[in-house]
């Protein structure tokens, strides 16, 4: 099964938003076992869209069986999709009764007064199915037609995001899964510390554990981002419990090959499996940062319950307070500088000591633009990690990052690297 993904919204060709919502249908429609051929950004007129349906269900290759259309169904002038599409389907235009009576009820329970033009919202294409919208005002809607090609389907949803997923998980899913032949299963794994060709430089190409099943059946997709990698498996089968067992057995040969990278599968996230392997130990932590800023604190605080294991941070910009507050010896600075081993060494040491925890992170670098040397350049960043072993002694591991000469990249990065530092060193 083949879909074409259609952004329509001006405010989306001129850069005034981020097309957010391609990226996550995408993900959904491969879950699905649906090859997403195309898509395509067009702006709010009747013409472009038209246009784009023609495209998108004209014979040859490429052409879709699913259109997936975001955005252009609010209660403006600019709102057109309704329109074209009921022009493209060949179909008028009602005014859906039960759709206008949720209109007036959400605007009742809020206390405000229903404009006339809000019922545009309630207005659809003959024939086509309402798909409730359960955060928002606009409905989503769904049609099907015998086209001069074959069948044509076409799923239209709000493009405010939040609105969108909603509808998609609520309604969209299970008909795009009963199309789609055979059954469909994805698990992802989540690795960190090695990007998207180190892992397959270190450990092969991917694909080839994956040999005890048949290939069609079984396919994997490396999704990348600032220092972790998601390695999506996807099995197919005749039936849902066929292809669970594929995909089950090509994720334990990769967890197998890939060792100590995965962290986690799923929607897991880096700070999350520091701070519950920390609980799990009852272990604290606390942060000393210089070029990060405060960043490792933020990952680690955005987990709801971090302070079960989070004490709190030092951000020690300038040297001075690298000495007053973490104790870092003076003459340590003077002769290392502050972006060295040994400052942050002595930064994941004082930052244990001074608000007495049992773990102690730490990171110093040249974050950039400026400010590098020959010695230094912009990007060489190192990070610590001070902890007690099992018999109580104190361990302080340190490691060198060359990264990039983009300051964000470099943040992002370094703040990875010290999570999963902690997770190698004092979690394994």
């Amino acid at each position: 099964m083949t879909a074409v993904l259609l952004t329509i919204g001006d405010e989306i060709l001129i850069g005034q938003i981020v097309d957010t919502n391609a990226a996550w249908l995408g993900e959904r429609l491969a879950a699905s076992g649906v090859e997403l051929v195309r898509a395509e950004t067009v702006r709010d007129t009747e013409a472009a869209i038209r246009g784009a349906l023609e495209r998108a269900f004209a014979p040859g290759e490429g052409r879709a069986d699913l259109v997936v259309a975001t955005g252009g169904l609010g209660p403006t002038t600019d709102d057109l999709t309704r329109e074209a599409v009921a022009a493209h389907f060949g179909v008028g235009i009602h005014s859906d009764g039960d759709v206008e009576d949720r209109l007036r009820a959400l605007f009742a329970a809020r206390g405000r007064e229903l404009q006339p033009v809000v019922l545009r919202m309630a207005q659809v294409p003959d024939g086509f199915d309402v798909l409730d919208n359960p955060v928002g005002t606009a409905p989503g809607l769904w049609g099907e037609r015998a086209g001069p090609h074959g069948t044509e389907r076409i799923v239209l949803m709000p493009g405010v995001p939040r609105e969108m997923t909603a509808i998609w998980d609520g309604s969209v899913t299970a008909r795009v899964d009963a199309l789609a032949p055979g059954a469909v299963v994805s698990r992802t794994l989540v690795t960190a510390g090695y990007g998207e060709t180190d892992l397959a430089a270190r450990h092969g190409d991917l694909s080839d554990v994956l040999v005890s099943d048949s290939r069609a059946a079984l396919g994997i997709a490396y999704l990348p981002g600032l220092g972790t990698v998601r390695l999506r498996v996807t099995a197919r089968g005749p039936d849902r419990q066929t292809a669970a067992e594929r995909v089950d057995r090509a994720a334990a040969l990769l967890r197998e090959r890939l060792g100590e990278a995965v962290f986690g599968e799923g929607e897991a996230t880096l700070e999350g499996v520091v701070l519950d392997g920390l609980v799990a130990r009852g272990l604290t932590l606390a942060t000393a940062e210089s070029c990060t800023g405060g960043s490792v604190a933020a990952r680690l605080t955005s987990v709801p319950g971090a302070s079960r294991a989070f004490v709190g941070g030092i951000v020690a910009y300038d040297n001075r307070i690298k000495t007053e507050l973490l104790g870092v010896p003076e003459s340590v600075l003077r002769e290392h500088g502050a972006v060295s081993e040994a400052v942050v060494r002595a930064m994941a040491d004082g930052v244990r000591a001074r608000l007495g925890v049992d773990v102690g992170v730490a990171t110093s670098g040249v974050a950039g633009p400026g400010g590098g040397t020959p010695e230094k350049p912009v990007g060489t960043v190192w990070i610590a990690v001070s902890w007690p072993d099992e018999q109580g002694v104190t361990q302080t591991d340190a490691v060198l990052l060359r990264l990039s000469h983009d300051r964000g990249v470099t943040i992002g990065l370094s703040t990875v690297s010290a999570l999963n530092l902690v997770r190698r060193r004092v979690l394994a």
